[in-house]
């Protein structure tokens, strides 16, 4: 063997001792020295942060005040607010109303209208359910026709700067799906229409068209309602998969029914009102993540985990995450490591952006972390990542 390879061989040696995930539990200094070292291998565009959320200890504290680009870690902001706001059991209810009265034959002398609540998950099994309250509240026959209400909702108000519309919001996946292909212009048309069928399998006659109208009266009374999934479930539905559709659809929901209006700049003003009583003020753009212009620091992150974990709802958070080694975006990830199956999770990732943050259970007690990592390769990142959050779960305190 030359001296030039043995010196290579000698050096893999050293990385492999020095960046190698812990087999056993390591003290403070410990987990700082190698935390530290595995940092030095990301670029200036990084930043990272670790606290003990028992004691306060900093594990690693580089760049953790500068902003970043959170990609799907925006996704946390979100839920946050979602779950703090509508609580863990809420729900978004689609419903079925009229002003018009109901005759002794079960003819509605007018329209039934169909109001978005923007629940993400609405089918045709859905549609199927309202139709079926529609007969059981004793209509036969519909004079009028199925009146698509979307109202509470801004259409025109997407998600900048990322060509993803979420402008779905009477419809759900239903209607997302339909814009896809290109069926439809308008998914709210579309539902209206599919409702309408729905109506007529269910033997209730509908006499006019469907279409898509205003807002019904306050007169108007509740005919069938649909809710959607629990808070915690879309959560759940939202985090553990990473799943931009819902992570939007919650954003427009907030602002729904806490803002100014279901658009994304009115959700977004709600999530920051909302964080700002944790001193968490990142930059919110989007729900998905997808915008680069959002911005987030390290310790924001941090805070927001920290935060989330003294909250009454803090089971149905953290059970809205992913599991390192078992779940969702972190399935396959720190397998055999001491991280397996102990952090619960929330990844990041567009073109040249990967982010890690969650929260690791300890020998010491919770640990939370965030590496924000840009301007990177993202294999490579993720590959830091995996072993910093190796190490962190190898912390004895």
């Amino acid at each position: 063997m030359g001296p030039v390879r043995r010196t290579l061989t000698v050096l893999v040696a050293m990385l492999v001792c020095v960046f190698a995930a812990p087999a056993h539990a390591l003290d403070a200094t410990e987990i700082q020295q190698r935390l530290a070292a595995q940092a030095r291998l990301a670029g200036p565009s990084t930043g990272f942060y670790a606290r003990s959320l028992d004691d306060g200890r900093e594990l690693i504290a580089i760049r953790q005040d500068q902003v970043r680009i959170p990609a799907s870690v925006e996704k946390l902001f979100v839920t946050a607010a979602a779950l703090l706001r509508f609580g863990p059991d809420g729900q978004l209810q689609t419903r079925v109303v009229s002003e018009a009265t109901v005759d002794e034959d079960g003819v509605l002398r007018g329209d039934l209208v169909l109001v978005g609540g923007g629940d993400p998950a609405l089918s045709e099994d859905g549609l199927d359910t309202l139709a079926s309250g529609v007969r059981a509240a004793g209509i036969r026959r519909v004079e009028g026709g199925v009146i698509a209400d979307d109202t509470a909702f801004d259409r025109r108000r997407g998600t900048p700067r990322t060509g993803f519309r979420p402008d779905f919001d009477l419809g759900g996946r239903l209607g997302a799906l339909v814009m896809r292909r290109g069926f439809q212009p308008d998914p709210a048309a579309y539902v209206a229409e599919r409702f309408s069928r729905r109506l007529r399998a269910a033997e209730v006659k509908v006499g006019r068209r469907a279409r898509v109208g205003g807002f019904p009266g306050a007169q108007a009374a509740e005919i069938a309602t649909l809710p959607s999934a629990s808070m915690g479930l879309l959560a759940r539905d939202t985090n553990v998969p990473s799943d931009n559709f819902i992570a939007e659809m919650l954003l427009k929901a907030l602002g729904a029914s806490f803002g100014g209006g279901g658009s994304t700049f009115s959700g977004a003003q709600v999530v920051r009102d909302t964080l700002d009583d944790f001193g968490v003020r990142p930059r919110i753009v989007d729900g998905s993540g997808l915008s680069r212009a959002n911005r987030a620091t390290p310790r924001q992150v941090v805070r927001l985990l920290e935060r989330m974990q003294a909250q009454e709802i803090a089971p149905t958070w953290t059970s809205s995450l992913a599991v390192t080694g078992r779940t969702g975006t972190v399935k396959r990830r720190m397998r055999g490591t001491r991280a397996a199956g102990r952090c619960t999770v929330k990844t990041g990732t567009i073109r040249s952006v990967s982010n890690l943050a969650g929260v690791c259970a300890t020998a010491g007690g919770p640990v939370a972390f965030a590496w924000l990592m840009n301007g990177v390769n993202v294999y490579g990142a993720r590959s830091i990542q995996d072993r910093m959050t190796a190490t962190l779960a190898a912390y004895e305190g």
